[in-house]
């Protein structure tokens, strides 16, 4: 690296001495300035474009209200490079729609109520704290060219799921559950590796805001993929962020509860975590026969009965919260704040974490919910309200324009703006204004109203009963030992600790006090049972 002093090209031009003789009476020679660099009309249009566009911007945050936030700090963890993915054409997956997303925060001025941080790439280390080493060296090698060579090593040919006889294998699937064939839940496309590690970096980013106290609330939209399982991709899903980011959390919170909102189940997160009593999972999930044919609603699991890996410490400690197709605000609201309560105050997590799914959302392209933006919000209020360590995360969504709207709102909510957005979205500061405007797209609304196009399976007698069921279930949770630990010792704590114990093995004490106990333990070793 160049010394600073040998820099003569910077913004701010390093002063030198005038070289010349002070007896001298000639002339001081003229003083040198650095010529203005000149800048085509293409360069100053667009300066001039930006700068009128932040003039709108702020006059709307000003007759908007729109403020930051008292008495609490909100981060938005980001990376634009997230937008440019495309996972194929009939993929119901579109990254678009975080672009959509970051228009509407923009143009509402969100980003004045908030930090905002562009978020680097998770290593391959970080990824390795659940994931497999074989699954990490894969993802960060794979790519549309590369993939049949990989399949051909050796290292990944273990990982090639066995092949049945169609309809069931319709998809050829290589290592992993990863395929480039047309129709794959886990396509192979350009540029994959880079947008995995940045959505993981942008989680685990936000994490550790919330781990430093630099944040109350922290914000990653392009996270959330809760199916990824330990080796193996499902469900659009192939780093599993959350899982990545409780784990951190652990390091200083002793219990974390992690709320699901997406319309599929959290498998990969209530899998990861069903032998442990620390992490409380609880996911509100559409469930049951998908159509007349009898399919399975994705991914199949979450039944009522599903609490935690039995005969371990972490049973009792997933709940789910199975729901009929086509349920609505009002059964969905009084489902989420009745069983959340209760959750939270016989499991009295310390850090929450809050996976915000906006596939339940009526009109998805996958989902089978009818609930309006305002009600997918009220999770986010509730959970908020509990003044807890946030972390909110994305999730499911696939209709672009909708998932944007609420994940704005949201934004909102989390830095005490949800009522200061007008219902008419800036178009006119928006790029794209054809995602957001004519009837079939919302009329320029922030809250439209959606068809409800799923018949209501949901009876409010079996929804009284599910509550009930889930209450007793927290019983076992209230009364667990483990619960009331307060909290982990702290690092200066740990390392007296240590310090203390390395100098009783130096004494020698530490080996005597272990043959001590160990005598304690086996009396017949002296004698006593002859």
């Amino acid at each position: 690296m160049p010394n600073r002093a040998d820099l003569h090209t910077g913004i701010v031009q390093q002063w030198q001495a005038p070289n010349y003789n002070s007896n001298d009476n000639s002339p001081a020679p003229p003083v040198q300035r650095p010529q203005t660099p000149t800048s085509s009309a293409e360069e100053d249009e667009r300066l001039w474009r930006d700068e009128e566009l932040n003039r709108k911007i702020m006059e709307a945050v000003e007759s908007n209200g729109i403020t930051r936030p008292k008495g609490h700090r909100v981060s938005f963890h980001y990376n634009s490079q997230v937008e440019d993915m495309h996972f194929g054409k009939t993929h119901p997956m579109k990254p678009w729609r975080l672009t959509l997303t970051k228009h509407l925060v923009l143009a509402y001025g969100l980003q004045h109520t908030m930090e905002t941080h562009l978020a680097l790439p998770a290593t391959s280390a970080q990824v390795q704290a659940f994931h497999d080493p074989d699954y990490v060296q894969f993802l960060s090698e794979v790519s549309p060219q590369t993939f049949k060579a990989l399949c051909t090593q050796d290292r990944y040919q273990k990982y090639i799921p066995a092949k049945h006889d169609p309809p069931y294998d319709a998809v050829e699937l290589g290592p992993f559950n990863l395929s480039t064939s047309p129709g794959a839940d886990c396509p192979v496309f350009d540029g994959m590796s880079t947008y995995l590690f940045l959505y993981t970096g942008a989680t685990l980013a936000a994490t550790n805001q919330l781990l430093t106290s630099q944040s109350d609330i922290a914000i990653s939209w392009s996270g959330g993929l809760h199916h990824a399982h330990k080796a193996e991709a499902s469900g659009f899903c192939y780093i599993n962020d959350i899982v990545l980011s409780i784990l951190d959390l652990l390091h200083l919170f002793p219990r974390v509860l992690y709320i699901d909102i997406d319309v599929h189940h959290g498998d990969g997160v209530e899998e990861a975590f069903q032998r442990q009593p620390r992490v409380m999972t609880l996911s509100y999930h559409r469930y049951g026969p998908y159509d007349e044919t009898g399919h399975r609603f994705f991914p199949g699991t979450g039944s009522l009965d599903d609490n935690g890996l039995k005969g371990t410490v972490g049973e009792h400690f997933a709940l789910n919260v199975p729901i009929p197709s086509g349920i609505d605000d009002r059964q969905y609201k009084y489902l989420f704040e009745s069983i959340t309560s209760r959750a939270i105050d016989a499991y009295k997590p310390k850090a929450i974490v809050l996976q915000c799914g906006a596939d339940s959302l009526g009109g998805d392209r996958l989902g089978q919910f009818n609930i309006n933006i305002k009600q997918h919000g009220e999770c986010v209020s509730f959970v908020k309200k509990q003044g807890l360590p946030l972390l909110i995360l994305g999730g499911g969504g696939y209709t672009a324009r909708n998932v944007a709207r609420a994940w704005c709102h949201e934004t909102a909510l989390a830095t005490d703006n949800g009522s200061s957005l007008p219902d008419k979205i800036p178009i006119d500061l928006i790029p794209r204004p054809q995602a957001f405007t004519g009837r079939a797209h919302g009329d320029g609304q922030l809250f439209p109203k959606f068809q409800r196009d799923h018949k209501n399976d949901c009876v409010d007698s079996e929804l009284e009963m599910m509550v009930k069921r889930l209450e007793w279930e927290l019983k076992y949770v209230r009364n667990a030992p483990w619960v009331v630990m307060d909290r982990l010792p702290g690092a200066g704590v740990m390392d007296k600790i240590m310090r203390d114990v390395d100098e009783d093995l130096k004494k020698g004490r530490g080996e005597r006090e272990r043959r001590r106990r160990q005598m304690e333990r086996n009396p017949g070793g002296r004698g006593e049972l002859r």
